[in-house]
């Protein structure tokens, strides 16, 4: 029973090699066939031009109508001086905002996953703190790191 499930199958494998590597496709001849415009990329592409020039020559009427009717600005600086001396004062640096949400979700999640790593492994209490200390500090900094670029502080 082997020898003929092996043999039918050696000649099942022979025969899709042979059909796979057939070369000549049955499909009709490629100079016959003619592409037609299904999509209608042609009328897209002539109704994207049209609106490309419009925007132009409304961009244009827009520039030479600011052009007119901006009146003219003058700036002006202003150099703030110590009573003193001549040395110009320039404003302070910002207070540093503390803790970044990264850094407090590090040490909540190392805190944490320490705590859950010992309870969880009952064998080893020590590997199993530093194993979840450092997998909760991981989750714990991707998260902070997520709300911080929310924030808009990185």
């Amino acid at each position: 029973m082997k020898r003929i499930l092996s043999i039918l199958s050696i000649i099942f494998l022979a025969s899709m090699v042979l059909v796979a590597c057939n070369k000549k496709p049955a499909t009709a001849d490629a100079s016959k066939i003619q592409y037609s415009d299904t999509v209608g990329l042609a009328d897209f592409q002539a109704w994207k031009a049209e609106n490309e020039r419009l925007l132009m020559a409304e961009r244009l009427n827009q520039q030479n109508n600011v052009a007119t009717t901006t009146p003219v600005q003058t700036r002006t600086r202003t150099v703030y001086r110590n009573r003193s001396g001549n040395t110009a004062s320039y404003p302070s640096q910002p207070a540093k905002k503390g803790w970044s949400k990264a850094a407090k979700g590090a040490v909540i999640g190392g805190a944490g996953g320490a705590v859950l790593g010992a309870v969880i492994n009952k064998r080893n209490r020590v590997a199993g703190g530093v194993i979840g200390g450092v997998l909760g500090a991981g989750v714990g900094y991707g998260i902070g790191r997520s709300m911080d670029k929310k924030d808009g502080r990185y």
